[in-house]
């Protein structure tokens, strides 16, 4: 582990691992870019819960819960590498439900919805009417864009119109941008964000706001495992690292994901904090503790195998 006095270099997960036992992991730009897997994930995954690490992946997503177990299943992430997924759209989903906290109360029972190709599935089950006319809403959920297809531009007129109804806006993914494969495309908290510039009251459900990162602690007090004791795992300095900062959590950025072109020049130590540095810049000097290359093990991982067959 090479380390430059603020933030360690390591060479993976092996290095960090022994410090904490739970782990707080974000989805897309960490564990796979949108279709597969990164390599190693599954690895250290598996390690991670061999030496009996509690595991919570934690998105932005705009969709529930189940529909990224579904996801993550689908690409090779099974529900046996992890033992919680939380994100932004099931907290949403949950406080559309009950509409009595904060600022979910008094919502109303129409919605207007900005999804990714139509997708409604953030309101199934509800007792709520999604409407086709930002006219007839009592308010908006933004959790999705259909970029690249779609630009900023072509939503404009629908966000213009909310503002005109005054409709509050609940954001249920605050990603600025996302990863798709190998590009990185306009995130629902572009969308969102212009919004709140047109004058529209805007809701933000997600990283690194406090109410998500506080459920999760929530979640790993009941394991008795503490934030002292936990880590937040994450490819972008503005939602992942700046939410565990905010809650005292200490975190790790990889380099895959969203800021991976910041670091493809990057190969020694000094090279490193350069590129870091630099970035930091531009996200208020927010550091992680750690930067490792990917979700990898680093060290050789044992053989498991090789073992079984001795005993």
């Amino acid at each position: 582990m090479v380390s430059d006095g603020k933030t360690k270099f390591c060479k993976g997960i092996s290095d960090i691992s022994d410090s904490y036992a739970g782990f707080i992991i974000d989805q897309w730009g960490v564990l796979h870019n949108g279709e597969k897997p990164y390599d190693g994930v599954v690895e250290c995954l598996k390690e991670l819960k061999s030496r009996k690490k509690f595991i919570i992946i934690l998105s932005n997503s705009g969709k529930r819960a189940d529909v990224n177990k579904e996801r993550l299943k689908k690409i090779g992430i099974g529900p046996s590498l992890y033992d919680v997924i939380l994100t932004s759209g099931e907290m949403t989903w949950q406080g559309i439900s009950n509409q009595t906290d904060g600022i979910f109360e008094g919502l109303g029972q129409k919605v207007y919805v900005i999804s990714r190709g139509g997708d409604r599935s953030i309101v199934d089950g509800l007792d709520v009417e999604v409407v086709d006319e930002v006219s007839k809403a009592d308010f908006l959920i933004i959790s999705g864009s259909d970029a690249p297809e779609k630009t900023l531009e072509d939503y404009e007129p629908i966000l213009k119109e909310a503002v005109k109804y005054r409709l509050t806006a609940l954001c249920a993914n605050p990603d600025s941008r996302g990863v798709m494969g190998k590009q990185s495309i306009m995130g629902p908290g572009t969308l969102a964000r212009r919004y709140s510039d047109f004058g529209g009251v805007v809701h933000y459900i997600g990283k690194p706001h406090q109410p998500i990162f506080k459920e999760c602690i929530k979640i790993l007090q009941d394991k008795d495992i503490y934030p002292g004791q936990t880590i937040v795992v994450g490819d972008a300095l503005a939602h992942d690292i700046l939410g565990g900062n905010l809650v005292n959590i200490d975190t790790c950025l990889v380099k895959t994901g969203l800021h991976a072109a910041s670091f493809q020049h990057a190969k020694t130590p000094a090279g490193l904090e350069k590129a870091l540095m630099l970035l930091a810049n531009q996200f208020n000097n927010v550091r992680p503790k750690f930067l490792v290359d990917s979700l990898k093990w680093g060290d050789p991982l044992p053989d498991r195998k090789h073992k079984k067959r001795r005993a």
